[in-house]
């Protein structure tokens, strides 16, 4: 059996290639910089998958990497997780493929973005030079390069989903009328393995995406006919890149960071080259559907609660690049502490209650938790405009709101977040059931005056949310 490397597991798009290699007869070998992210997909056999720890900014973990791979999937973007980011990159590519080449891997496939190249954004910019390191190995390489994806759980289409369906009339930014070449998920994951070990598509670049070529508000016009909803966009001539990006984060549910990066690329027409477009599904055999299909697929999915991936639960939405190994041990000394108990009816129902906290789901004290979602978001954090992917189960490393998932183990009947808003210290949430009751205990550790301060001001709070939320999560 074949063992094919792949970079980014835990992403959007590696989460949904674990099982289509898979489903190939491939064994895939996932690489992850925090193992306690990864959770394995259901339905994954033990002898089809294996789980390595590697950082490629840290060249001492790349003797993680098997030496028997045939192949690899280069599917890390590090897109406005820092400020230098760029630099990031190419680490990790140099790095990537100084390991590469010490193994058998024959293929290595990587998933960049459309480029123009006489005018390039950042992000953009950044993924090219990431190519250009990728394509010197002596490795073979191919490049597929794909603009907007389309796909329950993506960036993009969140983004257009959340400014349809939350604004009946738009005032946007000039960028709108920029024309650009989505491409279904679906159709993604098809030319990604379709392409693998394909002796013709060795060591060149293709570009892939449906037949339509649409502005970004045709795009936003489309789904609201799809949703069967009246919308007006009026198009203003002047609006600032950065007044752009606070639109976008402010309507979305997306991070500041990520909403400049993805700014700075609306503002540049990523249109497919037809001859190279034409080339690769002639190999592949994909032939990509068209965008009203792939809007009418992704809402299919949403529906049934089959999202599989989400970019929120990338570090992306975060207010850091962070492993989930720095929070997972709770701290005892210099922390606020409030503990609460409350004997449950039933342990099933009663982790159904505390494994369906938030998102749709809510919370106890709803209307605070709102209040306090609207002021994190005022100063830069994410509120609570990220739900969660799926309404019944929790994976760790999934976001829940303004909260992280450190550790969710329902057989073991527990559940620890960590706080992702905006705070002056760290806090942690944690359920536990135990002998008959379900433990609740918040935690604060604060940092300076300031933290001190916060935690005073918010007791009184606590006192009604956090006793009401254990009777509540416990009975019926």
């Amino acid at each position: 059996m074949k063992k094919i490397l792949l970079t980014g597991a835990t992403g959007y798009i590696g989460k949904r290639m674990i099982s289509v290699i898979v489903a190939q007869g491939y064994k895939v070998v996932c690489c992850s910089r925090d193992v306690s992210r990864f959770s394995k997909p259901s339905g994954i056999k033990e002898d089809q998958i294996e789980v390595i720890e590697v950082d490629f900014l840290k060249e001492e973990t790349m003797k993680n990497i098997p030496n028997d791979i045939s192949g690899a999937y280069y599917l890390m973007h590090s897109m406005s997780a820092s400020e230098d980011y760029e630099e990031s990159e190419k680490i990790c590519a140099k790095n990537f493929v100084s390991a590469i080449e010490k193994t058998s891997c024959e293929h290595v496939i990587y998933l960049s973005g459309l480029v123009n190249q006489k005018e390039l954004s950042k992000h953009l910019n950044s993924r090219f030079q990431v190519e250009k390191i990728l394509m010197e190995s002596k490795t073979a390489v191919t490049v597929l390069r794909a603009g907007i994806i389309i796909g329950s759980g993506s960036a993009s289409f969140e983004i257009i989903r959340d400014l349809v369906e939350k604004l009946p009339v738009m005032v946007t930014p000039k960028w709108l009328n920029t024309k650009c070449q989505p491409i279904g998920i679906a159709n993604v994951l098809d030319f990604l393995i379709f392409t693998l070990f394909k002796k013709e598509t060795y060591h060149k670049s293709f570009d892939i995406g449906c037949d339509d070529v649409l502005t970004y508000k045709q795009i936003l016009l489309g789904f609201a006919k799809m949703r069967g909803l009246k919308r007006t966009i009026y198009t203003l001539p002047v609006m600032t890149p950065k007044l752009s990006s606070y639109w976008l984060y402010f309507v979305t549910s997306t991070s500041y960071s990520l909403a400049s990066s993805l700014v700075g690329s609306m503002k540049i027409e990523v249109v497919c080259n037809k001859e190279s477009l034409n080339e690769i599904k002639k190999i592949t055999g994909v032939e990509p559907f068209s965008y009203e299909e792939a809007l009418q697929r992704t809402m299919e999915k949403i529906q049934a609660n089959e999202i599989t991936s989400s970019w929120k639960d990338s570090f992306i939405s975060s207010r850091s690049d962070s492993s989930l190994k720095e929070y997972i041990e709770v701290p005892h000394f210099g922390c606020f502490k409030d503990v609460r108990s409350y004997a449950y009816d039933d342990r099933e129902k009663c982790l159904d209650r505390v494994f369906g906290l938030g998102g749709n789901n809510g919370w106890y004290g709803q209307s605070l938790w709102k209040i306090r979602g609207y002021m994190d978001v005022m100063v830069g954090g994410p509120g609570l405009r990220r739900g969660r992917t799926h309404p019944t189960q929790l994976h760790e490393g999934d976001a829940l709101d303004f909260w992280r998932v450190i550790y969710a183990n329902r057989d073991e009947g527990k559940l620890i977040l960590f706080a992702e808003m905006k705070l002056p210290g760290e806090a942690w949430l944690m359920f536990k059931l135990y002998r008959g009751k379900l433990w609740q205990k918040a935690v604060f550790r604060p940092k300076g005056l300031w933290g001190r301060l916060y935690w005073y001001s918010v007791l009184p709070f606590h006192g009604v949310i956090f006793k009401g939320m254990v009777k509540k999560l416990a009975t019926s």
